[in-house]
């Protein structure tokens, strides 16, 4: 039997917070080649939700984003928890950030990576159809809902005012799936 290449020769991981890890790898490409240290963050799975309420629009929020120094429109999101399914996830994020409960979840695809580079986390994408926000509902400190027909998101789009890279690739996988039509 053949041995594979590249080899992980050693990997040393260390915890920053709860919600990140460095990683770094020692990867031997060849037989004898010196060994090369790569890193990696590791994180728990994301999750990104596009939902669609009973009169067609989306929910998105506005929220503070210290990576970026600035506010950011983003599909509700969140992180999978140790355990949990991310669909069962995905319905908890969305009521918990917008108040909207799941009427029906559908996965878009498997998880996808939100950066082989340099992340070692996946993304699970998901469309949802929502039933009407709960009564008094109230967003978290920092964090503004609101709902948008496709043609509006269509023009944050193009206006870079909706730029989450992750986010643009669950609106499209929504899209090939045939769950959402935006117009161009």
């Amino acid at each position: 039997m053949s041995e594979e290449w590249p080899k992980i020769k050693a990997r040393n991981v260390t915890t920053i917070s709860p919600w990140m890890d460095v990683i770094a790898r020692e990867v031997e490409f060849a037989p004898g080649a010196k060994p090369e240290v790569y890193h990696a963050v590791g994180q728990r799975d994301y999750l990104a939700i596009l939902a669609r309420t009973p009169d067609g629009r989306i929910p998105l929020v506005r929220q503070y984003r210290p990576a970026m120094e600035g506010f950011t429109w983003e599909l509700p999101a969140g992180l999978l928890e140790e355990g949990e399914d991310a669909a069962a996830a995905a319905a908890r994020e969305l009521l918990e950030e917008t108040g909207y409960p799941a009427r029906a979840t559908h996965s878009l695809g498997a998880p996808a990576s939100p950066c082989t580079g340099r992340l070692s986390n996946r993304v699970h994408s998901f469309f949802v159809e929502t039933n009407e926000q709960i009564a008094d509902f109230k967003p978290e400190p920092g964090l503004t809902v609101v709902l948008k027909t496709p043609a509006e998101l269509v023009a944050m789009i193009k206006a870079d005012e909706f730029v989450q890279q992750l986010h643009l690739g669950t609106l499209m996988m929504a899209g090939l799936k045939g769950f959402l039509k935006l117009p161009v």
